[in-house]
């Protein structure tokens, strides 16, 4: 199972790095825009703190094929490994998917919104495919569509070669049920990844331990 974080603040990305086991980062244009920074800026301050193991993962703004081409070779560019470029599944997007993957760039299928799509996407070559869970809702069954394109690729022997990023998720639950569902890899908004390492009930437990234990040694360590 693969965590990324999905967010451009390199304090954020810097915290939750020193806090979790985080195999990599995610952007999009919406998320460099909140920066309000130069963007090939941003992409390379998020190199330069991240190691060389883990993933980083940025889409491009064209719409056009050729936009779309370039715009992949720019940022593949950018870093010598683990870089991928995200590319939305429209007709262009996946017109472009099979012309880069012959270059042997490394790509994110993304802005999924149905495991037809993403199976789509698979069979053009994507490594990573980031169906948008949330988003999904207002369409169908977001999380079972994620289950099912999961069940897809596991069926025709596809999961070797391509794994679901799972992304767009307003809430911890939507996390569990994949996790659950067998669903291989997640990119996650901050807030989600706080909740789920601060569960109120644990901050309960730890403060009684506190306090049962400065009341019989007055003190609140060990030695």
């Amino acid at each position: 199972m693969q965590l990324i974080i999905d967010t451009a603040d390199t304090k954020e990305i810097t915290r939750l790095n020193d806090l979790l086991t985080i195999d990599g980062v995610t952007t999009n244009p919406s998320i460099i825009c909140k920066t309000n920074k130069d963007p090939i800026e941003v992409i390379k301050e998020i190199i330069s703190i991240i190691s060389d193991e883990q993933k980083l993962f940025v889409q491009v703004v064209s719409t056009t094929y050729e936009g779309i081409i370039e715009e992949s070779r720019f940022l593949s560019s950018l870093r010598k490994d683990n870089m991928y470029v995200k590319i939305p599944v429209s007709t262009e997007g996946l017109r472009a998917i099979k012309a880069v993957r012959k270059e042997g760039i490394k790509v994110l299928a993304t802005a999924i919104y149905s495991a037809e799509e993403g199976f789509l996407a698979a069979q053009s070559g994507a490594e990573f495919l980031a169906p948008y869970v949330n988003r999904m809702d207002n369409y169908g069954d977001g999380v079972q569509n994620v289950i099912d394109l999961q069940k897809m690729l596991n069926n025709y022997g596809m999961d070797q070669n391509t794994q679901i990023i799972a992304a767009s998720f307003k809430n911890v639950s939507q996390v569990h049920k994949l996790l659950t569902g067998g669903v291989s890899g997640f990119t996650l908004p901050v807030d989600v990844i706080d909740n789920m390492v601060n569960h109120p009930g644990t901050k309960i437990a730890v403060d009684q331990f506190s306090k049962d234990w400065k009341k019989t040694y007055n003190r609140e360590t060990l030695v």
